[in-house]
């Protein structure tokens, strides 16, 4: 018979510590202790990760908010530029974060399309990461050539319909959320223009001034002076309502383009498995940000309109936001300069 080995000294005290830090565990995972690490929260310094460049709305927006969850929580929240690859830089560091809610990440709208027309992300933007809140919308105005005979859209697209591949519009970019905006608007209508891409938008804006292209998807900041002038005609803005900025443009669905919507966009994102109290503290603050009366009307005077959603709604916004892009991307062929 085999005589039964007993542990020793040292292998019970291994035993006991295990067990030990197995019930730490239990206790730190327990509701109670989640909720208390949230009443903490944050109790050291923040990061915000803004992967594109210094001085754009990405970086303003960033900042703007970053300044405000400072003043609430006494912490320094800093603003850190990592721009490159499109965004996918900055954006893949944050989804390497640690997961306890002190680094958060800013992406737009293009950071979706970018999922859909590089060959290669090194993320999943829906899997590897939660959504915290849509920041902004910001419309697009289809602004024409004065010269084009059509005074609504419904004239547009009997004009292209009737000149085939003769009317081109601008963009910013290959990628961009201007192009697809455009692609768009050619999908729903059934109609055929060409896209000319420009690098970056104010040279597109020069050459539909000029009349070298005869239309263009343009902020609302970009092109107001010359829509006051007459030397753009705006026939719709391509959000799902119309802009405060400018309420007697029609949307492009009430123009005759339904399920048209485009909204340059900015949100905030955080690593995945977030304790969900944590995720919960920091949404109120930047719903409470966002909403503020001294948020608002700063992002306004820079073209945006302030949103702050919930992580839900956010979250459904960028599955709805993906699919979109996904088709309208596949459907034209889109790719990357």
């Amino acid at each position: 018979m085999t005589t039964p080995r007993f542990p020793t000294r040292a292998a019970r005290i291994v035993q006991t510590g295990a067990a030990a830090l197995l019930a730490l565990g239990a206790i730190a995972s327990a509701p109670g202790a989640l909720a208390q690490n949230a009443d903490n929260f944050p109790n050291k310094p923040m990061r915000m990760i803004i992967p594109f460049a210094p001085g754009g709305g990405t970086d303003i927006t960033g900042r703007t908010v970053a300044a405000e969850l400072q003043k609430t929580w006494g912490q320094p929240v800093v603003a850190d530029n990592q721009s490159g690859a499109n965004g996918t830089i900055g954006i893949n560091m944050g989804a390497k974060a640690p997961a306890d809610g002190y680094t958060m990440t800013l992406i737009s709208s293009s950071s979706v399309i970018n999922s859909h027309i590089l060959t290669s992300v090194p993320y999943d933007l829906l899997r590897d990461f939660t959504p915290l809140s849509q920041l902004t919308a910001q419309p697009y105005a289809l602004v024409v050539y004065p010269s084009i005979p059509a005074k609504n859209v419904k004239e547009l697209i009997a004009f292209a319909k009737a000149n085939p591949g003769k009317l081109n519009y601008g963009s910013s970019g290959v990628g961009g959320t201007s192009h697809l905006a455009g692609a768009l608007f050619g999908s729903l209508a059934g109609i055929d223009i060409t896209h000319v891409p420009y690098k970056g938008g104010n040279p597109a804006m020069l050459d539909v001034l000029a009349g070298n292209i005869q239309m263009l998807y343009s902020t609302l900041l970009q092109s107001q002076a010359y829509l006051k002038s007459g030397k753009l005609r705006a026939l719709a803005v391509s959000t799902a309502q119309r802009s405060p900025a400018a309420p007697d443009i029609p949307t492009m669905a009430e123009a005759g383009v339904p399920g048209y919507e485009v909204a340059p966009w900015y949100g905030l994102i955080l690593p995945t498995k977030i304790p969900q109290p944590i995720v919960g503290k920091l949404s109120k603050e930047v719903i409470r940000i966002m909403r503020s009366a001294e948020v608002a009307p700063k992002l306004a005077a820079e073209g945006s309109q302030a949103v702050g959603s919930t992580p839900e709604q956010f979250a459904v916004y960028l599955k709805a936001e993906d699919a979109k892009w996904a088709r309208i991307v596949k459907e034209q062929n889109i790719k990357a300069d």
